[in-house]
């Protein structure tokens, strides 16, 4: 053990705190926390042997290590949290952002808000409800809500310029608050309805609306009545389709973990009322952690990022720090939380229940990851690699008729897309069509820069020509000897060939696939996947361009003025053919503003 280590160890203090453990870059790489951090600290330096594997593999790589002391262990565990999501270190359980997933979103401080799908989580006020596990299940329960309730369909911009009613409203789908008179107070009433339905109240919005609907029609107002009638047989027809698991009606949270082959995974169990409303599964590498440890860190790192906490989580295993990650828990919500570890009954049934889903999932995983193991040994030997290619980075390119032109670099880690690696590229220094050269470029500046990781095996999309491009600009740039490249060609139909070919350096026939053939499909992949990242891209910088006007170079033509003349004239013919005056009376403009815009639609007009 390094001497420096453990003369800091001895100086430790005996205080609650946290602890940074770095690696020889000065990398943080593991980050704990501690009642008492001298006891903690010597559990790893006191001793030279009888670690625990993680422990051990944790310990080759430590050559220091810092120390923040916290005036109590409460305060101790919200700092390694946080720390945590700052340093990610790579030794230390880490829960992924569920950003990509969807979410339902209605914002209730608007006057009439409709329910929209999102996938980023904002802190803005408006009630979120998920995240889905799909976009299947998201739009699921989206047309569950447009059929029975009548919240407005149409999206902002189309509500505000709306003046005659919509098909939704002419076929009873939707109140018409666009153009008919909806009171906010009776418009409220029915988002307050989805939201109870959102949440899995739906027991309790049944029994709210069979009260209004009996009070309606004592009121000998049967056309309302009816109406809410439709509205809680719709309802009830939902619930049926509904698992009940408890009979309590209790809001809670089932968690269960299964790890195997140092992956884990974590399924969550949503249930509202007593019904199963939904589930996620969560996929960690465990960092040679345990259950327990892989549970203490998800439960506290799930609901930081939550905005929803039921008044009780269930989970499989024990962990050390129950108590005060309860405490932590009944803070953030507000109201008392329970965490329960349960031995038997209905709870426990519901923990095994997702164990069970966890183990499935797992089995899913490490079988994928088998085959994509098989699918990359497979590569390398018909590509005569000398290692496996475990980052596989894919180049495409686009444009129409040179327009707009940009260049896409998608990557594979063993197998798989790593999006958070993927690459956009607008190309700078071609000034007219030539897919060689956009290439040449994209390359060069993609390989010059060598401090980040480099890949196993470059693919690019085509055959001869664009290899030997490639490998112009490798040998360029001194990298010819780094890493493999392969040019992927698609297959002539007309010369009756059934597959695609690959192409490699120094070889005029493309490589026999014939027994090999899923790695060749594991290219195809990558390369449509570079084909569909590069056609994405290529769509938004050209509406982008398209959504420019004439009044973006006009001073004093703000972003709000420019609506509220494109709201006025309806676009720029009409503008141009309003006088001074009229523009000017527009709110927000003055007369000066008005001769500017007039002065540049006439130039542009000629």
């Amino acid at each position: 053990m390094n001497e420096n280590v453990l003369e800091r160890y001895r100086t430790a203090v005996q205080d609650p705190g946290v602890y940074l453990m770095k690696d020889k870059t000065g990398t943080i790489i593991y980050v704990g926390k501690a009642r008492n951090l001298k006891k903690r600290l010597g559990s790893y330096f006191a001793r030279e042997t009888g670690h625990d594997m993680k422990t051990g593999v944790l310990l080759k790589k430590v050559v220091d290590f810092d120390v923040i002391v916290t005036a109590t262990e409460h305060e101790a565990l919200i700092l390694e949290a946080n720390l945590i999501k700052k340093y990610n270190p790579r030794y230390n359980v880490l829960l992924k952002d569920g950003k990509n997933y969807p979410c339902l979103r209605i914002d209730t401080s608007q006057p009439y808000p409709a329910l929209e799908v999102v996938r980023k989580i904002g802190d803005d006020g408006a009630a979120y409800f998920g995240p889905y596990s799909s976009v299947q299940s998201v739009r699921s329960t989206l047309k569950q809500v447009n059929k029975i309730f009548r919240l407005r369909k149409c999206k902002k911009g189309q509500f505000a310029n709306r003046s005659r009613p919509c098909l939704n409203f002419q076929i009873n789908a939707c109140l018409g608050p666009c153009c008919k008179e909806v009171t906010k107070e009776a418009y409220h009433k029915v988002v307050r309805e989805v939201i109870l339905f959102l949440k899995g109240r739906a027991p309790e919005l049944i029994q709210q609306l069979k009260q209004e609907m009996f009070q309606e029609a004592e009121a000998e107002r049967f056309e309302k009545a009816a109406q809410i009638r439709d509205t809680v047989v719709a309802i009830e027809k939902v619930l049926e389709r509904q698992v009940v698991v408890s009979t309590d009606r209790t809001d809670r949270d089932v968690i269960g973990c299964e790890i195997d082959q140092e992956k884990a995974v974590v399924t969550i169990l949503f249930v509202r009322s007593g019904n199963l409303v939904g589930s996620r599964n969560y996929r960690f590498d465990t960092g040679l952690s345990t259950v327990p440890e892989i549970l203490d860190a998800f439960v506290r790192q799930y609901y930081d990022k939550s905005f929803f906490i039921p008044a009780q989580v269930l989970v499989s295993h024990a962990f050390d720090t129950h108590d005060l990650v309860q405490d932590l828990l009944t803070e953030k919500r507000g109201k008392k939380l329970t965490l329960l570890v349960p031995e038997r009954g209905e709870k426990r049934r519901l923990v095994e229940m997702a164990l069970v889903n966890a183990k499935k999932e797992l089995e899913k995983v490490l079988s994928s990851e088998t085959e994509a193991k098989e699918t990359l040994d497979m590569l390398q030997t018909i590509l005569r690699m000398p290692v496996s290619p475990k980052r596989i980075e894919c180049y495409d390119n686009s444009n129409i008729s040179g327009m707009d032109p940009v260049s896409s670099m998608v990557v594979f880690i063993n197998g798989v897309p790593d999006k958070s690696e993927y690459r956009k590229f607008i190309i700078r220094d071609v000034p007219e069509q030539d897919d060689y050269a956009y290439m040449t470029e994209v390359l060069t500046r993609r390989l010059s820069k060598t401090e980040g990781p480099l890949p196993d095996l470059v693919v690019v999309d085509g055959g001869k020509g664009q290899l030997s491009m490639a490998m112009g600009v490798l040998k360029e740039l001194g990298l010819e000897d780094r890493f493999f490249v392969a040019g992927l060609a698609k297959r002539d139909a007309e010369k009756g060939e059934e597959h695609d070919k690959i192409y490699l350096p120094g070889r005029a026939n493309p490589v026999n696939t014939r027994g090999s053939l899923k790695a060749l499909y594991l290219l195809q992949r990558l390369r449509d996947e570079a084909h569909r990242f590069a056609i994405t891209f290529q769509r938004k910088r050209r509406s982008k361009r398209a959504g420019t006007s004439v009044l973006d170079a006009v001073p004093g033509i703000g972003k709000k003025r420019k609506q509220v003349l494109m709201t006025a004239f309806k676009g720029i013919t009409r503008m141009r053919q309003a006088s001074v005056e009229e523009l000017a009376s527009l709110p927000g403009m003055t007369e000066t503003a008005a001769k500017e815009v007039k002065a540049a639609l006439m130039a542009e007009a000629g």
